[in-house]
């Protein structure tokens, strides 16, 4: 009982200090993955090129597509990347912003950490100063915007894309992401439902030139007819879309069927053919051009089909049929015997398949109003194909944040300036809160880094102009030189900002509340000696 004290003490020290450690070395590695990804901010950002273990090659500047591939042991190093996906998830965009703010509000905490000021001190100015930040955004920094006037939504969303690969084919890029966030908008009954991921399919085909790239008004299916008589080219074509195989029923496992007489197996296959012969005739009832099915049909629906002069397509993907349906004014049908006429698509102005490189691509467009499209991308290769759909994904993310909350600040570092500026003018003395507001500038700083301006001038000539009362004034990214963005028209959708300022701070204030860091190990060999901590405990 005597010799117990003197071990508690002991451990309760090492504790401390293993706090101290542990958080300098959560910033550590906050920090590394930030440099990672530091370059790939701006218009002139570098890309940075990945090898999967499997021997693929990735070429991105997306902060989140990088990381997806990166494999990190450090277990604050996977917050990080946790967060580029969130991000990701959440608003599209702005994935690479999120991971240089999170490092850095990091890196401002350590020599707090090194004046001895608790952790729980430094994160409630942390949270203060995020408070502050959100309301100053919404309320002073934010403009309206006008989603009618399609002049100042090409603006925002050109700014998001001008950081990317994709920035050279800037204005087809705009186009397209505005037109098919317009078309898949739904507004019912003062409810805004964009669903870009079901009813926007990006379609890739290598080969051709990225100009070629468009947004169908209807949908593209890579599919062929499933009969060479069949028409491959139709007006106005009535269209029925069907969920259930043109074809007999199959038994799920082993069917054992005992035949007696002879006739009977000839009977088994009429009955089979009967079935066949009455599900065609249901949808040759009602006079359709072509049929959509997400199974099987047999060679002999096909015959039935044919003679009736109607195109059939089969083995439709799910999500291709969902998307038809709201193309073509279609509904989806389970059995052809509940076939009625208002089930029949009639709203497509065309049916057509088209060769394109080696395949086969089935095109329903021409749609009056329809409320899904397929965008159709072409370009040289297929990394750079793939990389275009990640660009455009945050294009058309961005899109549809302008639609769910139409409100801007402007880009290019300005903003950030502006906030900091507000909060510092709030803590004059060497706080976190006034950490807060110095971290921000590494947006501004990192911008003026990667196109190569001198780092130091150019920030304190824009700290200069935002204490003067110039909000709006950036740095530009291909020059380096200090610009108004208003007048550039450089805007970014609020709803971005907002997320990447909350998922960097409440980051920072994750890994600062983490003091130790145990890792579940397995038992060693009883015969090996075991660690100091685990002897302490056995003699307790």
């Amino acid at each position: 009982m005597y010799g117990q004290q003197p071990i508690i003490v002991l451990s309760q020290n090492t504790k401390r200090d293993s706090g101290r450690k542990v958080q300098l070395e959560n910033i550590n590695a906050g920090k590394t993955i930030a440099d990672v990804i530091r370059t790939c901010l701006g218009p002139q950002a570098m890309l940075k090129m990945l090898m999967d273990p499997m021997g693929g090659i990735v070429m991105t500047n997306d902060g989140n597509a990088i990381l997806r591939e990166i494999t990190v042991q450090h277990p604050a190093a996977k917050t990080m990347i946790e967060i580029a996906r969130t991000q990701d998830e959440e608003v599209g965009d702005g994935t690479t912003s999120v991971i240089v703010l999170a490092g850095e509000m990091l890196v401002v905490a350590e020599p707090f950490l090194a004046q001895n000021i608790h952790p729980t001190v430094i994160i409630r100015e942390y949270r203060q100063a995020l408070e502050d930040a959100v309301k100053l955004l919404e309320e002073k920094i934010s403009i309206p915007i006008d989603l009618n006037d399609r002049d100042k939504l090409k603006e925002v969303i050109r700014s998001c894309v001008g950081t990317k690969y994709i920035g050279r084919w800037a204005d087809l890029a705009v186009d397209i992401a505005l037109d098919a966030v317009n078309t898949v908008t739904v507004n019912e009954n003062g409810r805004v439902e964009v669903d870009i991921k079901n009813y926007a399919k990006v379609e890739k085909i290598p080969g051709g030139t990225v100009e070629e790239s468009k947004v169908l008004n209807g949908v593209m299916v890579n599919k062929d007819v499933t009969h060479p008589k069949m028409r491959r080219y139709i007006e106005n074509p009535r269209i029925i879309l069907l969920d259930c195989p043109l074809e007999y029923k199959k038994g799920e496992s082993q069917t054992n069927i005992e035949i007696v007489g002879d006739q009977d197996f000839t009977k088994l296959l009429q009955l089979e053919e009967e079935h066949v012969q009455r599900q065609c005739e249901d949808i040759i009832a009602l006079k359709p051009d072509v049929v959509f099915t997400e199974k099987g049909v047999s060679d002999l629906a096909q015959h039935y089909l044919v003679k009736a002069g109607i195109t059939a397509i089969r083995r439709l993907r799910k999500t291709d049929n969902n998307r038809l349906a709201r193309a073509c004014g279609g509904t989806i049908v389970n059995r052809t015997e509940e076939l009625k006429e208002s089930d029949v698509g009639t709203q497509a102005g065309r049916f057509e398949v088209k060769k394109i490189g080696d395949d086969y691509f089935t095109f329903v467009t021409e749609c009056k109003n329809p409320k899904a499209c397929t965008i159709l991308l072409r370009g040289a290769s297929k990394d750079i194909l793939n990389e275009i759909e990640r660009n455009l994904q945050d294009a058309l993310h961005v899109a549809k944040n302008l639609v769910l909350n139409p409100r801007l600040v402007a880009g290019g570092g300005a903003c950030e300036m502006a906030v900091s500026s507000a909060l510092s003018a709030r803590a004059p003395h060497a706080t976190p809160y006034r950490a807060v507001a110095s971290a921000l500038e590494i947006i501004p700083r990192t911008l003026a880094q990667n196109c190569g301006a001198n780092t130091i001038r150019t920030l304190t000539a824009l700290r200069a102009k935002h204490a003067a009362g110039s909000v709006t004034s950036g740095i530009d990214g291909d020059s380096g030189d200090i610009v108004d963005m208003a007048i550039k028209g450089i805007w970014e959708p609020l709803a971005v900002k907002l997320q990447v300022y909350k998922t960097a701070v409440e980051t920072a204030i994750l890994l600062l509340r983490i003091d130790d860091i145990v890792s579940g190990s397995k038992k060693k060999n009883s015969n090996e000696p075991t660690a100091p901590a685990e002897a302490a405990a056995m003699q307790e």
